[in-house]
């Protein structure tokens, strides 16, 4: 199946990503409220991914017919595809625990973890500049964390797993990239992930008795499915590097989200922490630019 041509439209493409910022604040929100509303964090996972399997599905199986389901490495499609349900099923079950800004945060450092990765699994080499970025971004973190005090709630090792299986979801991307269409990779990470849980959940399905639950949790797939095919048409629309900036504006949303929908407003500690990891993903999206353009 062939790969769709980029287009040069930067501002059109800054507009969709920004759209797609929004869509995923609405994910995390909608998750949060859910649980707040009774519903347990793997009916809402499998919801996500099975509606949007199912826009996906609408979306491109008319243009492109099966063959859209087709997979040139599908024992990578299959592992990247796990990796990005792990991710979402640690982070709503750390929802149930920790406040939207927080989790939101710790999914900021994904950049720097990311970095690390890379090393063993894609074989890159890292510069001394952005090891110091990490450092100084994990010092964020850590800050946002606060191992040391009494209060440590264990959900943040939920969060910390949903961190871990989220770089691993994008190293796999990585590999994947110029090999696997958008299509194909939609289709297979909404359809495994939706699969996967399908036997737990159906056995097990609560129906909301309030109408409007049942709504926010079929929107929930709709904010995923949205979300993820705006930030694929941005993709194709502006350079990667002008694009990347924008996911950390995330924590302007997410914390209006936040405020508007709980009444809860960021910690100075996760505000001053989530600086800090920001201002170390920007650096090194920084140096990964310099390092392409000089290439």
């Amino acid at each position: 199946m062939a790969v769709q041509p980029r287009e040069d439209k930067t501002a059109l493409g800054v507009l969709a990503m920004a759209l797609a910022v929004v869509m995923f604040t609405c994910i995390d929100t909608s998750a949060k409220w859910l649980i707040g509303a009774g519903i347990g964090a793997l009916q809402i996972v499998f919801c996500r991914y099975f509606v949007a399997f199912l826009m996906s599905f609408f979306a491109y199986i008319p243009r492109h017919g099966l063959t859209a389901f087709k997979s040139n490495r599908p024992m990578l499609q299959t592992i990247r595809s796990l990796f990005l349900l792990g991710s979402t099923v640690f982070n709503f079950s750390a929802l149930q625990y920790l406040p939207l800004t927080f989790t939101t945060t710790i999914m900021f450092a994904a950049p720097i973890v990311i970095t690390l990765l890379s090393i063993p699994i894609l074989g890159e080499t890292v510069g001394l500049r952005r090891i110091i970025a990490v450092c100084v971004g994990f010092i964020g973190v850590i800050y946002v964390i606060q191992p040391w005090g009494a209060a440590v709630h264990p959900a943040i090792f939920l969060s910390l797993g949903a961190l871990l299986c989220a770089s691993l979801y994008f190293i796999m991307t990585r590999l994947l990239a110029g090999v696997e269409d958008t299509a194909t990779s939609q289709l297979w990470a909404n359809g495994i992930a939706a699969a996967s849980l399908a036997p737990f959940v159906v056995t097990n399905w609560v129906m909301p008795s309030d109408p409007f639950v049942a709504f926010i949790l079929t929107l929930i797939g709709v904010f995923g499915g949205a979300g993820h095919m705006l930030a694929t048409r941005a993709h194709r629309l502006a350079d990667a590097s002008i694009l990347a900036p924008l996911v950390y504006t995330q924590i302007f949303t997410i914390s209006l989200s936040s405020y508007l929908v709980f009444a809860r407003l960021p910690s100075s500690t996760t505000f001053v922490g989530g600086l800090i990891v920001i201002a170390s993903g920007l650096y090194i999206w920084n140096r990964e630019r310099q390092k392409t353009q000089n290439s």
